[in-house]
């Protein structure tokens, strides 16, 4: 235990050491339920045990990390971990073990209770007077229904594993060294897609928190359009706060830094600075998301017209990029290609490009040679849950070269952007950006909009906003 530099106390007398270790009254808790997601928890283990027989995965947690000197960022576990466990606690490791008839023995080795004989509860800065109480090893075997153990013994657990290894990379240095001798990339780089190809589908857990963070994104919103007047006072930072405390209220967190992005600010894909004026007349592209308990979040983008209406130009560029939603959205259904939504919302903002005389067109020339992401810029989506920007190491052939699958979650966000110094456009469209941004399900019959219960169409925006200003 490291004691702080400059502490006013300069060491624990042996009586005061005595006391600190008696009086304390027994808090173990008996009994206890398993989480909501152990059962789904176990499943994903059993598919990534049946990928890998006969060889040792290793899922680690992570680690604190430094935000300055002495103080940390708030701890977010690993993906990976996470889905395989429905636990969150820091330091933390997964690890599958081989079994000589096939199938795995999979235990979690996690922190104990602090240790009250040699004082860490109280000495310690990680100790439980500091940051908390933590479940006792038993505890946690209750909640998500596996084997725990104490994770500092797991570096020699692993030191004295024998057979092929992998483990998912990045997270925890300590046991990543502890298998130096053992793993390869490539072996590592085919475990850490493999998980992310298990995210791909998903289940009725995740379908409900997905739909759960939507929810609360939508409340986040409406804070924020209340508030208009007072980020008109101060910035872009009112805004970004507002919808924080809705997230920190409902949720765990935001899912992503939140882009409050105000007048010419929208054009900027992700603005996250959040410290520019808000002014009547402009636009306020807000695309932000609520991550629930479990750690699933949302992924929303409104452009709302500042004073609570859309000028005829920003209504114009707004509505391309609606219709552009609706075209890619009508593309989502099961058996389509992935691709399918985007080329979709794609090819109307083409047309509408064309249409206004920015760009010569015929309309698959422009689509042959890409010629609109001057003002498009991005791709269209793209898939959700516990990431914001999910299964991003899957292999392409199964994500943006597959076809979609009943319980995939994508977003699609279509977006026309037109720059501050963009002289290639007339000066009335510099500085206005439009984005439309939902969170769509692929069902077995075609969709479902998880964030249906924010209004999308110009008409509808501006009197959901006058009903919120009273």
């Amino acid at each position: 235990m490291k004691q702080r530099k400059n502490g006013l106390y300069p060491g624990v007398s042996d009586e005061l050491a005595a006391a600190m270790k008696t009086g304390w009254a027994d808090t173990e808790r008996r009994g206890l339920e398993p989480v909501d997601q152990a059962p789904y928890a176990a499943a994903r283990r059993a598919a990534l045990s049946a990928r890998f027989p006969g060889e040792r995965l290793v899922v680690p947690a992570g680690n604190l990390r430094t935000r300055a000197n002495d103080t940390d960022y708030p701890f977010r576990a690993s993906t990976e971990y996470v889905h395989l466990t429905g636990d969150q606690t820091q330091d933390a490791v997964l690890v599958l073990e081989p079994l000589a008839g096939g199938g795995h023995t999979a235990t979690a080795y996690l922190l104990p209770r602090s240790d009250r004989e040699n004082g860490e509860f109280w000495l310690d800065g990680q100790g439980e007077l500091w940051v908390g109480r933590r479940n006792s090893l038993a505890e946690a075997e209750q909640l998500l229904g596996l084997p725990c153990e104490d994770v500092r013994t797991v570096t020699d657990v692993l030191r004295e594993a024998t057979g092929p290894v992998r483990v998912v990379r990045g997270y925890d240095a300590g046991v990543e060294g502890a298998l130096t001798d053992k793993v390869t990339a490539e072996r590592d780089a085919e475990l850490k897609a493999f998980l992310s190809e298990l995210r791909l589908v998903k289940d009725e857990f995740e379908i409900a928190e997905l739909q759960k963070a939507c929810d609360s994104t939508a409340r986040g919103f409406e804070d924020v359009v209340k508030v208009l007047d007072r980020a008109q006072a101060t910035s872009e930072r009112y805004i970004e706060g507002t919808f924080f405390l809705r997230a920190r209220v409902e949720g765990n967190d935001i899912g992503y830094g939140s882009i409050c992005a105000a007048g010419p600010h929208a054009t900027t894909l992700h603005w996250v600075r959040n410290d520019g004026p808000v002014r009547a007349g402009e636009l306020l592209l807000l695309d932000a998301g609520v991550e629930t308990h479990t750690l699933y979040t949302a992924d929303v983008t409104r452009t709302l017209p500042i004073d609570g209406r859309y000028s005829p130009l920003q209504k114009k560029i707004y509505d391309a990029v609606y219709d552009a939603q609706q075209a890619g959205i009508a593309a989502v259904k099961p058996g389509a290609a992935y691709r399918d939504f985007h080329d979709a919302a794609q090819r109307v903002l083409a047309e509408r490009l064309v249409e206004w005389g920015l760009v010569e067109g015929p309309v698959e020339r422009v689509l042959e040679l890409a010629l609109q992401r001057r003002w498009t810029l991005h791709g269209t989506g793209h898939m959700l849950g516990l990431d914001v920007h999910d299964c991003a190491h899957a292999r392409t052939e199964t994500y943006v070269d597959a076809t979609l699958e009943p319980g995939m979650v994508l977003t699609v966000e279509p977006g026309l952007y037109f720059q501050a110094d963009d002289l290639t456009v007339p000066a009335e469209y510099r500085g206005i950006g439009v984005r439309i941004e939902d969170d769509i399900l692929v069902t077995e019959s075609g969709n479902r909009n998880l964030s249906a219960g924010l209004p999308r169409r110009s008409d509808e925006v501006e009197e959901w906003m006058a009903g919120l200003k009273g």
